[in-house]
């Protein structure tokens, strides 16, 4: 088991919650969520595959790969999207 698909075990269910929210975000990337809840790619893979619908799970994998924007290597200068909702610092 890696460190990161530890880490998808151990979140709660809140946090699971933003992971699939971040995931969903277009201008978000995987290195964002990575940074905040130690879930690589791979393992957001794995818990957006366990927490959504199958049907979901595709249409979201489609969307994703077809955005540069979800890789920060791919889209320099997008550190990190903060949504409306959330407090700003």
């Amino acid at each position: 088991m890696t460190p990161a698909s530890g880490a998808a075990r151990l979140l709660e269910a809140a946090d699971v919650s933003r992971v699939i929210e971040m995931a969903w975000e277009d201008r978000t990337p995987f290195e964002a969520i990575e940074r905040q809840f130690g879930l690589n790619e791979s393992a957001v893979i794995a818990l957006m595959r366990r927490e959504l619908q199958h049907r979901s799970f595709r249409m979201w994998r489609i969307r994703v790969r077809a955005r540069a924007t979800k890789h920060a290597a791919l889209s320099p200068g997008t550190l990190r999207h903060r949504a409306s909702h959330t407090r700003q610092a």
